[in-house]
Formats: structure tokens, C-alpha cells, sequence
């Protein structure tokens, strides 16, 4: 098992926060995280005010707030959302890519106490969906 929660150790760059830029939509963005928050508000000013941001905390706690409106289908597109960044992310850096394929058939998990939906949550039982979607990016990179 391959556990993972901040941008330190081998597998840091797995963290949304780690500073490999994508190009997604004819633009680049510093890190995933900043075109997943962003594509939270996508299609209005907050979609680029995101893009912008200084550093991917300042784009998560942008994304996070309630005061700018949140797309509708938020909920139901998240998933396929973060997908599409962590394709563009491990298919335009070849080192990811190669870290990534190197993890085997190992199980990896996002270990965030503090989130049991991109995680694993306080007890280990969250959903861990981050390293679903890791894994699967995985496969169709073997492919």
C-alpha cells in the first residue's frame, strides 16, 4: 500500500499541491488543484480569479468558499472532474508518469484524516477517491 498526504516523501507529487502545471481548456494552470477548484465556477470570472491564484492553497480555500456560487451540477460532475486533471497532470510529465506506473498493482491512498471523500478519512474507512482515480489513471496509462 502506497499512502500519501502532503508534498513530502516519494510520492508527494501525487498531492494536487504539488507544483506541476497542466494544460487544460487552452490554458495553462499551475497545479491541479487550482483547475480542479476553478472548474467549480467554471465558465465565469471566479473560473480564472482560481487559475490565477498564488499558490494551490489559496486556489482550495478560493474553491471551498461559499461566496462565489457553486455550479449546479457540481456534485454530479466532481469526479470526472479531477479525472480530467490527473490525466492532463501524469500524461504531460513524463517523471509522474514513469513514479506513477512504478507504484505497480499497489493500492494508493490519499491519507487525509480530515477528509473522507478525496481520502481515507479520521479512521482509515473514507472513500478514498483520490486514489481511485490515481489508480485508474494508471491502468489507461499502461494501456
Amino acid at each position: 500500500m502506497i499512502l500519501f498526504a502532503s508534498l513530502k516523501g516519494e510520492y508527494g507529487c501525487f498531492s494536487n499541491f504539488a507544483p506541476y502545471p497542466i494544460t487544460l481548456k487552452e490554458k495553462v494552470w499551475p497545479t491541479s488543484e487550482h483547475y480542479f477548484q476553478a472548474q467549480k465556477f467554471a465558465g465565469t470570472e471566479h473560473e480564472e480569479a482560481i487559475r490565477l491564484a498564488k499558490s494551490p492553497l489559496v486556489a482550495a480555500r478560493m474553491g471551498r468558499s461559499r461566496q462565489r456560487p457553486l455550479r449546479a451540477d457540481w456534485d454530479a460532475v466532481k469526479d470526472e472532474v479531477m479525472l480530467e486533471a490527473l490525466r492532463a497532470k501524469f500524461t504531460q510529465h513524463a517523471d509522474l508518469r514513469e513514479t506513477l506506473l512504478a507504484t505497480g498493482d499497489a493500492l494508493i491512498v490519499e491519507h487525509r484524516a480530515r477528509d473522507a471523500y478525496w481520502g481515507d478519512g479520521p479512521d482509515g474507512s473514507g472513500r478514498n477517491m483520490l486514489g481511485l482515480l490515481l489508480m485508474r489513471v494508471r491502468e489507461e496509462l499502461r494501456g
